[in-house]
């Protein structure tokens, strides 16, 4: 049986893709620098400082990684809603005491604001955030950590997530993956939302859909 659950946060239990593709976009265009598809679909899923390090030398202008991530996080200001039904399923696995974390490349105040905004950061037993990690997704360290926090075997936990570089990071890490509303080909289950998930659910997840 799954023992624990472990969800990524941003485009799984809040939808902030769209803000966030806004200010990657805006402070592209700030800075003269030109920003096509492939690139901006880069940054989903991954610590921003880590994208930025790898294209620092798009920018010209002396930039640094630091300067750009604080004004990028800037233009982010728009309240996210969260995605439907992710908060009733936190609840609904707090409810049977079941062990439940966040992995996510946002910073610690990020993900903590955000999840109260939501209501529900006191119902997570550990929140994985970039200063907990040296290495982001697509690597398995975060959910590797979340596991060692909720005392569970990563073959025991399942992992809620909607981007390539999470589904790798969750694989890698050797938990149930599961893709919500995204191309999971990587995943061990897609769903289109999370209204195909209930709980409780077992291994093989004969009791999700």
């Amino acid at each position: 049986m799954l023992a624990a659950a472990l969800f990524d946060l941003d485009g799984t239990l809040v939808d902030t893709e769209p803000r966030s593709q806004a200010a990657w976009r805006r402070l592209f265009r700030a800075h003269g620098v030109g920003l096509d598809e492939s690139l901006l679909a880069s940054f989903a899923g991954r610590p921003g400082k880590t994208v930025l390090v790898e294209n620092l030398r798009l920018f010209p202008d002396g930039s640094t990684v630091d300067g750009l991530f604080a004004e990028a996080m800037s233009y982010a200001t728009d309240v996210a809603e969260p995605m439907p039904g992710a908060v009733e399923l936190v609840r609904a696995l707090h409810e049977i005491d079941c062990p439940i974390g966040v992995v996510t490349s946002g910073t610690r105040d990020y993900a903590h604001a955000e999840l109260n905004a939501l209501g529900v950061r006191a119902l997570f037993d550990t929140v994985i955030t970039a200063e907990d990690v040296s290495r982001g997704k697509p690597d398995p360290e975060g959910y590797l950590l979340g596991c060692a926090r909720l005392g569970v075997e990563p073959a025991r936990t399942v992992v809620f997530e909607d981007a390539p570089a999470g589904i790798a990071a969750a694989k890698a890490a050797g938990t149930f993956c599961v893709a919500i509303g995204a191309d999971g080909s990587a995943a061990d289950l897609v769903v289109a939302d999370w209204a195909e998930v209930r709980v409780p659910f077992s291994l093989e997840f004969d009791g999700i859909l």
